[in-house]
């Protein structure tokens, strides 16, 4: 996503949907902003460092974003969920994400934005969509 939130911003994004502003939460939101990628538990645990936090408050944390559509699981691949911060947009505005099958890695390709047009028939029924190119990253060719 790559954008600067503040934690007052982060704090009113929370009330907003009707979370409590808790610290971790505060943090794991403000990690998924500035991400360059969709970010699996493991890689939060990893940014956010030494904390007061443990990893199952992390996930849960996680899973709260997800659950109040402040957060999406970005790619699933390998069973691995990958989260990135939600769009602001609300239309069907889709980036591919590619997972390499050398090393793993799940990297957005923001340049090659897909857009979907979606009849309002459907487009009440639509939650989410997911896009995922699967190869070999430029790293391990």
């Amino acid at each position: 996503m790559l954008t600067e939130l503040s934690k007052n911003d982060a704090k009113e994004m929370l009330r907003d949907v009707g979370l409590r502003a808790t610290a971790p939460r505060v943090a794991v939101l403000r990690l998924l902003a500035q991400a360059k990628r969709p970010l699996s538990h493991s890689e939060v645990v990893s940014e956010m460092g030494p904390s007061d936090w443990d990893q199952a408050t992390l996930y849960r944390n996680l899973v709260c974003l997800v659950d109040y559509d402040l957060a999406t699981v970005a790619s699933n691949i390998g069973g691995i969920a990958r989260y990135e911060l939600r769009s602001d947009d609300k239309t069907l505005h889709l980036h591919p994400h590619f997972s390499c099958r050398t090393c793993g890695s799940v990297e957005c390709l923001p340049t090659a934005k897909l857009e979907g047009p979606v009849s309002a028939e459907w487009g009440m029924s639509l939650a989410s969509a997911e896009l995922q190119l699967i190869g070999v990253c430029p790293r391990c060719t």
